[in-house]
């Protein structure tokens, strides 16, 4: 018997709309220290399989056939105490979202510590040393006084690590990562995906790897399965599903992989999925609601001036000034982007990117500098009355699509808040055509306006927030990771259409990402930042094919390097 074994789960959610089916038939093996990845696309029943195999299903979620053991022993029949105990023990857990699997009222400290002394027998100095060598061990810089801060205080890169340190506090045996580096930079990514295949290698941990990322399956995995509306499809060692796949699903998904080495038209699609149609290819801008005349078409010439920008954040707090410690997030930054220019941003995780948009967006006001939009000095504006009408023409998809969603609201009025706030419509009956509308775009049809952000996968709920960020018809669009949390599939539609919205409507963007390969296919240039500074500015192919910087250099190096079934198909 294996470490884990999955012999035909099937997972239901009933509702009053039906049962719907998540997980059917699945049958799944894991060795003592081998990495299983599990690929597919968003809504295929990845994350459900982990969250079944400790318990954690969402109501009314339910395992309704199959068993599931763990060294032998079945676990998926146990009380909620045994399976409590088995929880963070035996299995560890790494969650997709970090910012909700944090308690933001407590200090990473007090998470760390508390789960590690639940766990094993160490006192309170013992566990705080451990959780410290925890933090450092996930790279997380300057651990002993980053412990004392608040899930809200860390970059969305820098909260998956601490996820990542929480799941490994007790040595577990078996170890389930839900997208482990959705949020990672490529530098701490190979830092991760070093210490989890020294985890499985060493120490001869199981691990179970969902991912949307083939790039780290390719580079990581043991053996592959891919899923496919709640089934496996196929299964087998990473060389032969990468090299040689045999289901026509498998070889649509990884032609669907963006090249890193060159820079192509149009992102390739997943062909195989049954009703796909690409976004943006039955969308005639020329008539629908987004490419509406609006007062500010026309203009050439740079459309945003970011000039010396500086933000100073407090991390330790004193009545005495010369005790108080302070990180410069952002530390003389400069920069323009031209009208209709799609502008790329990298950098690892906590390098200040995230910061310079949300002063941009006025989220943050910046400590110094000036940022000029469209002629209009933003950092002079008294008021939200006076910024309104520039806010307007700027909108931002957030890096984490759960928590920039109501979970109270429908997903209706999530998307026509910004149409009503901003008197984009002229009736209600306006407004929900148009949010119809906008869903249909993001490929989630009008009848996902009933629901509740709940409902929907991760790659879903990003898609509703690039719906809502349309809602404007906005001037500038700001994308903070916007496809983290996509699979290849939907990114490729999602990015396809960001590139029909860009050139159709004359948007500019600045397009924040950690993924390499996506900048070089998206961005017209790109800045390169860490530790607050921006490094290099250059045209997109001039810095791929010629970088100056040695940081850049050792960001292009990192690049995971895939090479599979698209090359012996190119």
């Amino acid at each position: 018997m294996s470490l884990l074994d999955i012999k035909e789960m099937r997972v239901e959610f009933p509702s009053r709309r039906g049962h719907v089916v998540a997980v059917e038939s699945l049958t799944l093996n894991v060795e003592p220290g081998e990495i299983l990845g599990v690929v597919g696309e968003s809504g295929a029943g990845k994350s459900t399989i982990g969250n079944a195999v400790i318990g954690l299903l969402e109501p009314p979620g339910q395992m309704t056939a199959g068993e599931v053991y763990l060294d032998g022993t079945r676990i998926d029949n146990l009380d909620d105490a045994a399976k409590r105990r088995i929880r963070g023990a035996r299995i560890g857990m790494i969650f997709q979202d970090p910012l909700t699997s944090l308690d933001p009222l407590q200090t990473i400290e007090r998470q760390l510590v508390d789960t590690i002394q639940m766990h094993l027998d160490l006192d309170q100095a013992q566990a705080r040393a451990r959780a410290v060598e925890l933090l450092d061990a996930v790279g997380i810089p300057d651990p002993n006084i980053r412990i004392e801060q608040y899930p809200h205080q860390f970059s969305g890169g820098m909260r998956q690590r601490v996820v990542i340190a929480l799941a490994l506090c007790a040595d577990p045996e078996m170890i389930i990562a839900d997208e482990p580096t959705t949020a990672l930079d490529v530098s701490v990514q190979a830092q991760i995906l070093d210490l989890m295949k020294g985890l499985c290698r060493d120490r001869n941990v199981g691990m179970i790897l969902i991912t949307h990322d083939m790039g780290v399956i390719a580079e990581t995995a043991d053996r592959v399965a891919v899923m496919y509306r709640g089934r496996v499809v196929e299964t087998g060692k990473t060389e032969q599903i990468m090299g040689t796949p045999v289901h026509d699903y498998t070889k649509s998904l990884i032609s669907a992989v963006p090249r890193p080495e060159k820079r192509l038209h149009r992102f390739p699609l997943v062909t195989y999925i049954e009703d796909a149609t690409e976004l943006g290819d039955t969308l005639d801008l020329a008539t629908h609601w987004l490419g509406q005349t609006r007062d500010y078409e026309g203009e050439d010439g740079d459309l945003l001036q970011a000039d010396n920008l500086h933000m100073r954040f407090v991390t330790r707090h004193s009545f005495f000034a010369k005790h108080r410690l302070y990180l410069d997030a952002v530390d003389d930054v400069s920069f323009s982007i031209k009208t209709g220019e799609v502008f790329g941003l990298v950098g690892e995780s906590g390098s200040g990117k995230s910061t310079v948009a949300r002063m941009i967006t006025g989220i943050y006001t910046p400590t110094g500098g000036t940022i000029r939009f469209a002629g209009a000095d933003l950092t002079a504006l008294k008021s939200r009355k006076e910024a309104a009408p520039w806010r307007r023409q700027m909108q931002m998809i957030f890096q984490d699509p759960f928590s920039s969603l109501n979970g109270r609201m429908r997903v209706r009025d999530i998307i026509a808040e910004p149409i009503h706030f901003h008197k984009m419509a002229s009736s209600k009956d306006e407004a929900e055509q148009i949010v119809h509308d906008l869903l249909d775009v993001v490929g989630l049809g009008a009848q996902a306006a009933q629901k509740f952000p709940h409902e929907f996968s991760g790659g879903q709920r990003q898609r509703i927030s690039i719906a809502r960020a349309l809602a404007t018809r906005p001037r500038f669009l700001i994308c903070d990771e916007p496809t983290s949390a996509l699979d290849v599939s939907i990114q490729a539609q999602v990015l396809n259409l960001l590139k029909d919205l860009q050139q159709e409507l004359g948007l500019t963007m600045l397009f924040i990402s950690h993924d390499l390969p996506v900048i070089r296919q998206i961005c017209d240039r790109v800045g390169v930042m860490r530790h607050g500074k921006l490094l290099e500015v250059a045209e997109t192919e001039n810095l791929f094919e010629d970088p100056q910087h040695d940081y850049t250099k050792h960001l292009l190096d990192l690049m995971p390097k895939f090479v599979g079934f698209q090359e012996l198909t190119a």
